[in-house]
Formats: C-alpha cells, structure tokens, sequence
C-alpha cells in the first residue's frame, strides 16, 4: 500500500510517492514559502494531490523541523517557518481527504534508517543528524520515542559544556554547539587564524571572505591536517555526548546522517574513539556500532510517509 512523505525544510519542501518496501516511486521538489504559513499548506496539499493522481494511497505524512505534540498534529515551534502552536494536521484535513500525520523531520528520519537503511538489523537505535544544528532520533524496542509531550530526542540540547557557547534554544553549552555543521566551521577558521596545519584552511577563506561547508568537505576529503583536526576535534565532542547518551538509552547502534556525515569513517573513528574514553563501565557491557547513514536525502520523505503508513493502520 502506497504512502506519501512530505518533508517540509527552510528552503525547499519534498515529496515522494513510497511502497511499504521504503521505495521512492514518484518525487517533487518545491521552493519553501517560509514567511506564509498559508502559502505552505497550499503547496503541501497540491503536492499531495499530484503524487496520488494514478494510485491507491492510504495516507501522507508531513515531516517538519520544531517540536510536534504527541498526536502527531500540532507543531508547537518551528525554527524556520512562522510556525507557534500551528494546527498543521487539521489544516490539511480540512483540504484532503485521506488520513495525514505530522512529525518532527529528524524522527522521520531516523525512522528510516531504522525501518531500511543503516538500523534495519537492530531493535535499538540512536540517530544524530549533523547538519546545521544536532537533530536526533531515538527508537527502543522497535518503537519511535516521542516522550511525554511529543518533543522527545532532541539531542541536540544535551548539554555536554556546562556554562559553554550559547545556543539558539536559549541555553549553554548543548551538543548543537560542538557537533554540527556550524560548530565544524567555527573550530575550522579557528585552526585557520593559527597558521601551521591550518594554511590550507586560511587559503580557501580568502576565496570569498570566509570558509564554507564545501570548502572544508572537500580539503577534509583531500587529507588537509587542518580540515581533519577540525573533524577530530567535532567528532571527540559527538562521542562523549554519546557516551552519555549510551548510559540512559543503551542502544545497540549509533547512526550518525547529515551533511558532516558524509566523511563517513574520518568521522566515525574519532567519535568511537572519544565515546569509548567517556564510556561508563567500560568493558563491563556490549558496546553498541557506529554507522553512517544510507538514505541521505531520502530518509526524510520516506521516513515520513512509512509512519504515515502504521499510523492510518492502525
């Protein structure tokens, strides 16, 4: 039975048509109206209606950034869009007729990589999603995690620095600060401003006034000492939120998605290498792996439309 995925980002909203396999039989891609709340339903429905022209469709789900109740209905906030106490769910009703659901972008995606991608083998799973900021995802025994509330597995706001950089959410010191790609840029141009191993780093800062994500990806992919120090540096503060993380949920696999993702084992090796020193009770448990995600772009739509899915059958 064919769901819908749609996944509702800052600058561009996705949609695809998915099998109960995780597999993407049509796709869409529109631009984000950010400032006009109404003008996303509007986008969000007309979507929906095109990708269902032709098959039999059980239900859609709507993946946003922001914190979604525990009925899968209303987003609370949203970062990135005009978005307080939005009762996105009947908004959508009110213009479809089929079952809609709505969930925070990054359980989405870690559902995905639970359901198909680099989880699909385990019952526990923990996600981080590295990009701008931290997102995260956790399921434990076959079963997404959403809390009390609804707003469950931000991991992004773990605090690891107490008293350390202030973060958008209103607190110090939260692994968003340390582990994204924003924190990666930062320790960068600050390896970049010592000179040394940073030379490289200093060079392709003077193209355009100031370091990119493509920049340091690219010297991180070509071996720079600099670019890779940065990455070490990240990935030993990813791994001791890990190591705490690992105390409270005790999952069998880490999956780590987002653009800093994409170095893949450079990464890996510096985080399993600080978890393991910020390890309680080391080698006194199983340890659980350590996995890039595989459904990268992806994971979101699919993830979105496969809750969709379970939901409307239930």
């Amino acid at each position: 039975m064919h769901a819908i995925g749609i996944d509702i980002g800052g600058t561009k909203i996705a949609g695809a048509l998915v099998d109960d396999e995780g597999e993407i039989l049509l796709e869409e891609r529109r631009p984000t109206p950010a400032g006009d709340a109404e003008a996303i339903v509007d986008t969000v429905v007309e979507m929906i209606g095109r990708l269902s022209l032709g098959h039999e469709v059980i239900a859609a789900g709507v993946a946003a950034a922001g914190f979604i109740d525990a009925a899968q209905s209303t987003v609370y906030y949203a970062p990135n869009i005009n978005w307080r106490n939005e009762p996105l769910r009947q908004r959508l009703l009110d213009k479809l007729d089929i079952d809609i659901t709505v969930d925070n972008d990054a359980n989405a995606a870690g559902w995905a990589e639970f359901r198909y991608g680099a989880g699909r083998l385990y019952s526990d799973m923990t996600m981080l999603t590295l990009g701008t900021g931290v997102g995260g995802a956790v399921v434990t025994q076959d079963r997404l995690f959403r809390g009390g509330f609804g707003a469950g597995a931000e991991i992004g706001h773990l605090r690891v620095v107490p008293d350390g950089l202030p973060c958008g959410c209103g607190a110090r010191g939260c692994i968003e600060q340390y582990g994204s790609g924003r924190a990666l840029l930062r320790m960068a141009n600050a390896i970049a401003d010592v000179g040394g191993i940073g030379l490289a780093l200093a060079d392709a800062r003077r193209v355009n006034g100031e370091l990119t994500g493509d920049q340091v990806g690219e010297l991180i992919a070509a071996g720079d000492p600099g670019a890779l120090q940065a990455l070490r540096e990240l990935g030993g503060w990813l791994g001791a939120a890990c190591a705490s993380l690992a105390a409270v949920l005790d999952p069998q696999v880490f999956v780590f998605g987002g653009g800093v993702a994409m170095a893949g084992d450079v990464l890996l090796d510096p985080i399993r290498e600080s978890f393991l020193a910020h390890l309680p009770a080391r080698g006194f448990h199983p340890e659980p792996k350590f996995a890039i995600a595989e459904l990268v772009n992806n994971a979101g739509v699919v993830g979105a439309a496969d809750l969709a899915r379970i939901h409307a059958q239930r």
